[in-house]
């Protein structure tokens, strides 16, 4: 399906922690905003690990990451809010890794990670 080997561990918290009972897309997107709301500690430093087009950040760019984004603007993924060049820009989640963050937000941002990289959507 995916990119990445399956993750039976990460699997099982994603199907029976993160988006348990989700019948559908917006149950979907509601589980993994609560999730990561309640489990990222921001603010939190970050570096981009890949770049995306839509996003103007550039491999190993450190940033900080503010809060999340309002879900309305997000389409089919997660955005962050983020301190960038004096501003505030919302990149997506899976464009960054935490660094010197608890082990909590860094489990959370990799789940995320594994989520896209398998293929899965909302």
């Amino acid at each position: 399906m995916g990119k990445i080997k399956e993750d039976k561990s990460r699997e099982d918290k994603i199907m029976n922690e993160i988006i348990v009972d989700a019948y559908d897309t917006e149950e979907r997107i509601m589980g993994w905003q609560a999730y990561l709301d309640d489990t990222l500690k921001f603010p939190f430093k970050a570096k981009c690990i890949k770049e995306i087009i839509i996003s103007p950040l550039i491999k190993n760019e450190k940033i900080t990451v503010l809060r999340m984004a309002d879900m309305t603007h997000c389409g089919n993924s997660i955005f962050v809010i983020t301190e960038w060049q004096d501003r505030q820009l919302g990149v997506p989640l899976e464009q960054i890794l935490p660094i010197d963050s608890d082990e909590g937000t860094i489990e959370a941002v990799r789940d995320w990670h594994y989520w896209v990289e398998r293929g899965y959507q909302f």
